[in-house]
C-alpha cells in the first residue's frame, strides 16, 4: 500500500504493484486530505448494540491505524459528530447481525463522515478500549458469543470515561534497524504499544509519550521544516514554542514565512545546500524538538536524514502537524504543572 502524489509515483508503483499481484486487481483510491480518522469498538448480541469506545486518531487519516496516536474519548471532534458516529456504528451492528465484538473505522472531515472499513471482529484496539473505560470488552464479547445477553452486564448507556481521558501511543523498533525511514504512512511500522491516562488531553498525551520513551524537552530550540500546506499550522505552534521560551530553528521557505509572521527565527541550511546544515545542528546537540513534514517521493528522499538524525540522536521529533500540535500542548501541560501519578483503578467507579 503507498500513497502517490504525482503520475510519475503512479507509474512507478503501478509497475511494482503488478509485479507483486500477479493476476489480482489493484485497487486505487482517491485520498482524502486533512481527515480526523476515528476508531469505533462495539459489542452487540444481536439486540442491543453497545459501543465500548470512540477513539479520535491523533495523525491524521492516511496513517495506518496501527501507527497512530488516539485519544478515547475524542479530544475535538464535536458532539454533533460523536452522536452520529454512534448512531451509525449502532446501524452497522444491526444490519450486519453481529454476535460479539465489531469494529470501525471512519474519517471525518468537515461535517461530512466517510466510513473507511467495518470488521466483525475484535481490533487491536480492545485491550486500549478496555483499561481506558474499565469496561472488560473481550471477556463481556465471549460470554455475549456464547448466548448471554448485554443487558445482563449493566453496561452505562453510552461510552464514557469517568472524567479522564487515556492516549494510546505507538511503539516503534526504528532504532534497531539502521537504515528505516520513520516517516510514517499507510503500512504498520509499529511493535508495540503504552498508554497515557489523565484528566485532561495535554498530560495523557505528555504521559503516553514518556511511556514510549520520548522525553519532551522543557526548553532549547525547536528544529521547524514544513511542507507548503502545512506553514499556517506550524506559525500556530512556532508561537506557542517562542511563548515556551524555545529558540527557532528553520530551513529557508519556513523561516521566511515564520520570520514574516513576526517571529524570530534562525535560518539554517537543507542538507542540500551545504554546510552548515540541519542535520549537522540536530546531531551536533543544537535542537531539543524537531517538527518536519513533508510530501512527495523527492522531498520525503530530501528530509530523511533530518528524520534519521533525530532519531539516532533521541531527539522527539513529530512528522505531521497534529502530531506536533499535540506535543505542544504537552510541552506547555507540563510547564504549568508536574505530572501526577495515580493507580489505574482509582479512575474507575465500577466494576465487572
Amino acid at each position: 500500500m503507498e500513497i502517490v502524489h504525482d503520475i510519475d509515483g503512479l507509474r512507478r508503483y503501478m509497475i511494482d504493484a503488478v509485479q507483486v499481484s500477479g493476476d489480482s486487481p489493484v485497487l486505487l483510491d482517491s485520498f482524502l486530505e486533512d481527515a480526523i480518522e476515528v476508531d469505533v469498538d462495539a459489542l452487540s448480541d444481536g439486540d442491543d448494540v453497545f459501543v465500548a469506545g470512540i477513539m479520535q486518531h491523533i495523525e491524521e487519516a492516511g496513517i495506518h491505524s496501527g501507527d497512530s496516536a488516539c485519544s478515547l474519548p475524542p479530544y475535538s471532534l464535536s458532539a454533533e459528530i460523536i452522536t452520529e458516529l454512534r448512531r451509525q456504528t449502532k446501524l452497522l451492528a444491526e444490519s450486519l447481525n453481529v454476535i460479539g465484538l465489531m469494529n470501525v473505522q471512519y474519517a471525518v472531515k468537515g461535517d461530512d463522515i466517510y466510513l473507511i472499513e467495518v470488521n466483525p471482529r475484535a481490533s487491536r484496539t480492545v485491550p486500549f478500549v478496555a483499561k481506558a473505560t474499565g469496561v472488560p470488552v473481550a471477556k463481556i464479547a465471549a460470554r455475549v458469543m456464547t448466548g448471554e445477553k448485554l443487558a445482563s452486564f449493566d453496561l452505562p448507556a453510552v461510552d464514557t470515561v469517568n472524567d479522564h481521558i487515556a492516549v494510546k501511543e505507538a511503539v516503534f523498533p526504528f532504532a534497531r534497524f539502521p537504515g528505516v525511514d520513520i516517516i510514517l504512512g499507510p503500512e504498520m511500522k509499529s511493535t508495540g504499544e503504552v498508554m497515557g491516562i489523565d484528566t485532561d488531553f495535554e498530560r495523557a498525551f505528555a504521559k503516553s509519550q514518556l511511556g514510549a520513551g520520548n522525553r519532551l524537552p522543557s526548553g532549547g530550540t525547536a528544529f521547524i521544516s514544513v511542507k507548503e500546506r502545512d506553514k499556517g499550522a506550524a506559525a500556530v505552534l512556532a508561537k506557542r514554542l517562542s511563548g515556551l521560551g524555545f529558540a527557532l530553528m528553520a530551513t529557508g521557505g519556513t523561516q521566511k514565512f515564520l520570520a514574516d509572521q513576526g517571529l524570530d527565527v534562525a535560518r539554517v541550511n537543507k542538507v542540500q545546500e551545504g554546510a552548515p546544515h540541519c542535520v549537522e545542528a540536530i546531531g551536533g546537540g543544537a535542537v531539543q524538538l524537531v517538527i518536519n513534514t513533508t510530501e512527495g517521493a523527492q522531498a520525503i528522499a530530501d528530509s530523511y536524514t533530518i528524520r534519521r538524525s533525530a532519531l539516532v540522536n533521541n531527539i522527539p521529533h513529530y512528522t505531521t502537524m497534529t502530531g506536533a500540535a499535540a506535543v505542544v500542548g504537552a510541552i506547555e501541560a507540563i510547564a504549568n504543572g508536574s505530572l501526577e501519578v495515580t493507580p489505574l483503578q482509582a479512575y474507575f467507579d465500577d466494576e465487572f
